[in-house]
């Protein structure tokens, strides 16, 4: 398997927006940043992706199954992280793992409770009593207890302060390196500095750039006919979303 996702010609029309055949890959193996504003379908084609929304054309493959006649088997094999909170408040973390265990094949309760211990996530401690950025680590903890290959995230990292940022980042680097694909939302640019390997950059549904970061940046440079200093990823990204094109 060459690819953990496969996005092609993927099309939603909605009154006054359309996702506009949208064609992109994730390498097996890589952690992909998934960029664009607010509004620009960033969440719609996550949701295309795991069958939340009914796509209008084109297709999905997700670690080589068809994300439509195969959703079960390949729901078994990825996690998935929105940005709200899907645990009901009266929860604590040991009843999060009691509701979560019996759907997935290969749950692990050691793997959980270790995540739970290096997040600080005490067993009895309820949902409702965490901090945001706690019941983030929740989900992660959820999220990595399965053995998952590919790691669906909703702006995972927004309104966390930068140590708590640094920590979900460092725990994603540490999912890929052990063969797990990341596909992560953000509009927070330092994110993909520090571990994107590849990013999709989307505005107003429409495909911009998708390809390696490296790519992005060499394309940007050689474009503009930047010398020394390589520019600021965020830079690059506004620039681009502006409707500066190039071939990477």
């Amino acid at each position: 398997m060459d690819n953990a996702l496969d996005v092609v010609d993927l099309r939603k029309e909605y009154s006054g927006f359309t996702l506009d055949n949208l064609t992109f890959s994730l390498p097996a193996g890589h952690i992909m940043g998934f960029v664009g504003q607010n509004g620009a379908g960033k969440t719609t084609t996550l949701r295309l992706i795991l069958n939340m929304a009914r796509r209008d054309g084109g297709s999905v493959r997700v670690l080589g199954m068809d994300g439509l006649a195969e959703e079960r088997r390949f729901k078994q094999d990825i996690a998935v992280v929105f940005d709200e909170i899907p645990f009901v408040d009266a929860w604590s973390v040991r009843e999060v793992e009691a509701a979560l265990r019996p759907f997935y094949d290969r749950w692990s309760t050691e793997t959980f409770a270790g995540y739970t211990k290096e997040f600080g996530l005490p067993p009895d401690k309820k949902v409702k009593d965490l901090s945001r950025g706690m019941k983030l680590k929740l989900m992660l903890a959820a999220a990595l207890s399965h053995e998952a290959k590919l790691l669906i995230l909703d702006e995972p990292t927004s309104g966390l302060d930068p140590v708590a940022r640094d920590e979900m980042l460092g725990t994603l680097h540490r999912s890929a390196s052990s063969g797990c694909s990341v596909l992560f939302s953000t509009h927070i640019t330092s994110d993909l500095d520090k571990i994107a390997d590849d990013v999709t950059l989307i505005d107003k549904g429409r495909l911009v750039y998708t390809g390696t970061k490296a790519g992005l940046i060499e394309g940007f440079r050689g474009l503009n006919g930047a010398g020394g200093a390589t520019p600021n990823l965020d830079e690059i990204l506004v620039a681009v979303s502006k409707g500066v094109a190039f071939h990477a």
